[in-house]
């Protein structure tokens, strides 16, 4: 039986070790290498390396694959003091990876040397609790989230394409939404506008839309422009937002949300729908056409029924 320590120094004569100074000039150099954090879920969050990959060591078998498919990429592991770094670098070795090397001194000797780091929106207990499965994502986890939070959205709408982009959005976290829309909700709306209830009826569609989505999340701001969006506030509208969700329901509104988000260089998530049909369409202006370039002209009256 082989003792902690005795293993810990097998490691370290079977795998190379790197001081955080050949590390921060391989960043300076813009050198392709991976920087692998595989420190925990709370010492992540306190401070991390700038670009540096998060797994956690935990994870480190199961998902290094996803992230790091190339086995032959050179992969720099660091924890907080250097050990655990030692054992992920073998593990990575033993799964086929011909370059991966520890940080020696981790996190602490990285800090001690007075190299910059970089720290995530901090988060409450609940919000923790709240997104936890999003930090499960890749695609998504803790820094994705941060985005979430500084992110803003305009939709176009809070009818039946605007209630569950809405909802969705609150529900994942977005930070700020805003609401267009100068209706008033009827109770013919309510068997798919989910936004609203019986109790909203005769309300503005922008206040029962606000209540919903408060008692949601109520992280998310919510901003409701109770108006009919014309050509003299469309631009003062969307010009904060970082995105266009256009559910609107007629043509005018659609051509006009198009041209001012060309002006404003605004991406664009248009839907529509007609009774079990529908599409949905990502416009960005500059990198593609629009809504006008693949529509030149909306269709004659009565042409299309709503």
């Amino acid at each position: 039986m082989k003792s902690y320590r005795e293993i810990i120094e097998e490691t370290r004569q079977e795998i190379p070790e790197v001081s955080v100074d050949e590390v921060k000039a391989k960043t300076d150099n813009r050198d392709s290498f991976v920087l692998l954090d595989v420190r925990d879920n709370d010492e992540y969050r306190l401070g991390y390396i700038p670009d540096a990959l998060y797994v956690s060591r935990g994870m480190l078998e199961l998902d290094i694959e996803d992230y790091v498919p190339d086995r032959d990429e050179k992969i720099v592991v660091y924890c907080a003091g250097g050990v655990r770094s030692l054992l992920a670098a073998k593990s990575l070795k033993d799964m086929g990876y011909t370059d991966a090397v520890s940080m020696a001194g981790g996190y602490r000797a990285w800090t001690s040397s007075g190299y910059p780091t970089v720290k995530e929106k901090s988060m409450t207990s609940d919000q923790l609790d709240r997104y936890s499965r999003h930090f499960m994502l890749r695609e998504i986890g803790e820094k994705g989230q941060a985005k979430l939070f500084d992110s803003k959205v305009v939709f176009i709408g809070a009818g039946g394409l605007g209630s569950p982009a809405g909802i969705y959005l609150a529900a994942a976290g977005v930070g700020t939404l805003g609401i267009v829309d100068s209706d008033a909700v009827e109770l013919s709306n309510l068997q798919r506008q989910i936004l609203h209830r019986s109790e909203a009826v005769g309300t503005p569609k922008v206040q029962s839309a606000t209540t919903t989505i408060k008692a949601l999340n109520p992280d998310t701001e919510v901003v409701p422009y109770h108006v009919r969006l014309e050509s003299d506030n469309v631009m003062e509208i969307i010009q904060d937002y970082d995105l266009i969700v256009d559910g609107c329901d007629n043509f005018a509104t659609r051509y006009l949300v198009n041209d001012a988000a060309v002006l404003a260089d605004k991406t664009v998530v248009h839907g529509s729908i007609f009774q079990f049909e529908g599409q949905a369409t990502v416009l960005k202006p500059h990198d593609g056409p629009c809504y006008r370039c693949m529509f030149p002209a909306p269709p004659p009256p009565g042409m299309v029924p709503s």
